[in-house]
């Protein structure tokens, strides 16, 4: 086919959509479900408004061919177990008496049965369900789930698509489970799963489903020879199947690299690629090996996981690139919209100047649907947009917001010793411990305490005016004194004074530094009926005056424990934000760290001998290509240093990290110089912990004892146990306890009968280790 024949096919689609509503309107239903307030009839029906609403939404903005089957009540990755029955054993009774109760104790966990473990979805704050197999798991097809969404679809007179979590991408997400060897290498699996994929093929293409997509984005990471042979022989397998849909073999997030020629040359009729961001490489690649003849190509043009608006004439050009490459060419976003918000047009709050430069969920489809217009039928079909666009891309370069000069200057002038603390750690140990005092085994928590509904009514009478400053300020004190007199009755030794004034651990930030702007209904999923609203970084930054110094003081004066001052550190304000895509991040997070500099040494100056910076996310930004780590891991430890250096030798700075594969940044854990580190460990069995040990790593930690992602309350017996786990890695001296991350999602019932078994743990393990228990 020609390259003109190959524009005038082009078409809009996308990978996937916003699964919550306009008003989350999935979250309230599932939650109310949760509390026994929604039953299943009234839960199941608003889910299926709620996919309906979406196909009618895409398809009426003229997107040709929706997905289905990305839709989830919790997670897609858990939902991929379910289609091929990798149910683990200790749920399959719970699954066998009432599927949906099932699901939902995979994902949450029950007071007597674990969840599965949770983390992160490559390198974005979406945190998926991770599949246990081991050497006797059994796959069973379960095609129920996927049938029923396409039958809806096209029902609705849709063109659609089924998308589902690839074989080879679902066998390299998984581990071992409990029980079965370390060694254990999940994709031995694969031709026993294969028949799976087969059958649920077969059953969509049954229903009616002309093509499926197959998702593969664990394919663009550095992946070995074995694992390119798998790949080859699972799409050599299913690409020859004799009765089933044509496959759409889907990438995202970086350059697919080796892989591509794999998948270039497999028995598939199409493949979708991103050519956004790290994944710009594609083009170069793809040209190199020749194109996809024959194939159909989906060209992830439209960034999926930013809100800027997109440089059309760019994408433009690169679609034109792409013509001659492939047998039809259509245009999509980089990768599914999940990782947006759903609508810019409900930010009522932002400058229109300001507005004028984003694009969410909806903004996005229509830029989708615009270049594949302007692809078919020639630029002159897109006149008017392609203006607009140039005019809102230069109101954007030109905007006083984005370039500040003071700021600038200040993180020209930073010098490597400005990133250094003033002694090294061992005497930095020594005058902490003389300065605090605390005990073998000192329990503390992460930071936040449950945001209870009393709270979240007092903000939003705040911003509507039905209370003033000083009645919600009351509240605030009201529940840090509470706060604090509960920790000291259950003995926790390091306090906090529980953050009832913040909505979220970077939005709060962001709202009181410039350059940030604030979204009121930008909410994303970050993990089942978890959303967050990621402020968006849009200009330089710097903090106009103290941002946690009040409340953490009032905190300190109402107790002689020392009372944690808590941060967010510089790369999460980066990655859980929209940052800004017209610098370098590691520009923009030199700025963040300066602006936090100034919160730590007034917090220190106020009295904190204790100072948390939470750094999550910098496991989670990590490059998904090797080649690119380094780089990334020397500005982003170099933020973190510049943010905490400047305190005394006799101030202990904290850092925590959650939900997340440790082993690939243990060298850069050691480089931010903090003085403790907590991370999540208990869903893991403490992993974190051996792996940090094996490492070598010489500083304090504090392995999780409890999840506070689930539910369920982990008893004294069971916090023990964990932590006399966590001994056998880390010994007594630079041991911590504490639970996982902050409890601000859990209810205070249950927050405080944990926190007491964590205390008792903590007791009875120190009183059994030799010598003195203080």
């Amino acid at each position: 086919m020609t390259s003109t024949s190959a524009a005038a096919t082009a078409r809009a689609t996308v990978h996937g959509y916003p699964r919550q509503g306009p008003n989350r309107e999935l979250k309230k239903a599932i939650e109310g479900y949760w509390k026994g307030r929604v039953d299943a009839d009234a839960l199941r029906a608003t889910a299926a408004e709620l996919r309906r609403d979406t196909w009618r939404q895409l398809a009426g903005a003229g997107v040709h061919e929706v997905p289905t089957g990305d839709f989830s009540y919790y997670d897609h990755v858990l939902d991929t177990s379910v289609m091929v029955g990798a149910i683990p054993a200790r749920h399959r009774d719970a699954v066998a008496a009432d599927p949906l109760d099932g699901y939902f104790a995979m994902a949450r966990g029950t007071q007597d049965v674990a969840p599965l473990e949770m983390t992160k979805w490559f390198d974005t704050n979406y945190h998926y369900l991770v599949p246990e197999l081991g050497p006797d798991t059994v796959f069973a097809a379960d095609s129920a789930k996927q049938v029923s969404e396409l039958t809806e679809a096209l029902a609705l007179g849709a063109a659609a698509r089924p998308v589902l979590v690839g074989p080879v991408t679902y066998l390299l997400l998984a581990k071992p489970a409990p029980g079965v060897a370390a060694g254990f290498d999940p994709l031995t699996l694969l031709d026993r799963l294969l028949p799976v994929y087969a059958e649920v093929l077969a059953d969509l293409r049954a229903a009616g489903a002309d093509w499926v997509q197959l998702d593969e984005p664990a394919l663009v990471q550095d992946r070995s020879p074995a694992v390119l042979n798998a790949a080859a022989r699972a799409y050599r397998d299913l690409g020859t199947l004799p009765d089933r849909p044509r496959l759409l073999v889907a990438s995202y997030f970086d350059r697919l690299g080796e892989a591509l020629p794999v998948l270039a040359k497999a028995p598939v009729e199409g493949l979708a690629l991103d050519f956004t961001g790290a994944a710009a490489g594609n083009l170069g690649d793809l040209a190199a090996v020749g194109g996809v003849p024959g194939k159909r190509l989906v060209a992830g043009v439209v960034d999926g996981r930013n809100v800027w608006i997109n440089p059309l004439e760019k994408s433009l050009a690169t679609l034109g690139t792409l013509l001659g490459l492939a047998d039809r060419v259509d245009v999509a976003s980089s990768c599914s919209l999940l990782h947006v918000p759903l609508d810019a047009a409900a930010e009522r709050d932002i400058d229109p100047q300001i507005a004028r430069w984003l694009a969410f969920a909806r903004q996005k489809t229509a830029e989708i649907v615009t270049l594949a217009r302007g692809l078919a039928q020639g630029t002159g079909s897109i006149g008017a947009e392609l203006a607009a666009n140039r005019a809102d891309l230069a109101s954007r370069a030109g905007s006083a917001l984005t370039h500040d000069p003071a700021v600038r200057a200040r993180a020209a002038a930073v010098t490597d010793a400005d990133g250094r603390r003033s002694q090294p750690y061992a005497e930095r140990a020594a005058a902490q411990r003389a300065h605090l005092g605390l005990p073998l085994l000192p329990t503390t928590t992460i930071g936040s305490f449950p945001q209870t509904a009393d709270l979240r009514t007092a903000r939003a009478d705040l911003r509507a005016g039905r209370i003033g400053t000083a009645g919600y300020e009351e509240r605030i004190a009201a529940e840090i004194r509470e706060v604090l007199a509960f920790q000291e009755k259950a003995g926790i030794d390091v306090l906090v004074h529980g953050e009832p004034e913040r909505n979220d651990m970077v939005q709060y930030f962001a709202e009181r530094l410039t350059g940030y702007l604030a979204t009121r209904h930008g909410w994303v999923q970050s993990y089942g009926t978890r959303y967050v609203r990621p402020p968006v970084l849009a200009g330089d930054v710097s903090r106009p005056e103290p941002m946690t110094v009040r409340w953490t003081t009032y905190a300190q004066s109402l107790t002689d424990r020392p009372v944690k001052g808590m941060l967010t550190g510089p790369v999460t304000m980066l990655a859980w934000s929209f940052v800004r895509d017209d610098q370098p991040r590691a520009e923009t997070a030199r700025q963040v760290a300066l602006a936090l500099r100034d919160e730590v040494d007034d917090l220190e100056a106020a009295g904190s001998s204790v100072i948390q910076v939470d750094e999550p996310a910098l496991r989670e930004t990590l490059p998904l290509r090797t080649a690119a780590r380094a780089e990334y891991l020397a500005w982003a430890t170099e933020a973190f240093r510049l943010t905490t250096a400047g305190v005394r030798p006799d101030t202990q700075i904290h850092t925590h990290m959650c939900y997340a594969e440790f082993g690939d940044i243990l060298r850069a854990i050691d480089d931010l110089d903090a003085d403790v580190i907590s991370l999540e460990a208990a869903r893991s069995h403490m992993q974190a912990a051996a792996e940090l040990a094996t490492a070598g790593y010489p500083r304090e930690v504090g392995p999780g004892v409890y999840d506070i992602h689930s539910p369920r309350v982990p008893g004294v017996a069971e916090a023990t146990a964990l932590l006399r786990k966590g001994l056998e890695a880390i010994p007594a001296e630079r041991l911590w306890v504490n639970p996982d991350c902050g409890l601000k999602t859990r209810g205070w019932p249950e927050v405080r009968t944990a926190l007491q078994n964590l205390v008792a743990a903590a007791r009875e393990v120190r009183g059994s280790l030799p010598g003195p228990a203080s």
